[in-house]
C-alpha cells in the first residue's frame, strides 16, 4: 500500500504523476497535494493515472473532492491515462459523466 506522487508544473498547467495503489492509507497524501493545486485561479490539474492499479472508494473521495474544488477556484480538472480497472470503478459509479477523463484507458488487467 504505496502511493508515489510526482508533481510537474508548465505554465498553467500541473501534471500529476501517480503510482501505485490509492486507498485508505494513501488517500489523504493525494489529497493533501492535490486540493491546493485546485485552488490556482484558471489552472489545469492533469492527474496521469497510468502507473495506478487499484482504487477504491476513499480514492473516488478525493477526485470528488478536487472536481469540487475546481468548480469553485475556476480551474480545470482532467484525469488521463487510466487503466481499465480503475476505469471500471469510475464508469460503475457515473463519475465518468461529470469528471473529464481522458478516453485513451489503459489495459493493465
Amino acid at each position: 500500500m504505496n502511493l508515489t506522487i510526482d508533481v510537474t508544473n508548465k505554465e498553467r498547467v500541473s501534471i500529476v504523476s501517480l503510482a501505485g495503489e490509492i486507498d485508505a492509507f494513501t488517500a489523504p497524501k493525494l489529497k493533501e497535494t492535490l486540493l491546493p493545486l485546485t485552488k490556482e485561479d484558471g489552472k489545469t490539474i492533469e492527474v496521469d493515472l497510468q502507473e495506478v492499479n487499484y482504487m477504491d472508494s476513499t480514492g473516488l473521495g478525493v477526485f470528488i473532492s478536487a472536481l469540487k474544488s475546481t468548480k469553485e477556484n475556476d480551474t480545470e480538472l482532467k484525469l488521463v491515462h487510466m487503466q481499465e480497472r480503475v476505469y471500471r470503478l469510475f464508469k460503475i459509479t457515473g463519475l465518468t459523466e461529470i469528471i473529464n477523463i481522458d478516453s485513451t484507458v489503459r489495459g493493465g488487467m
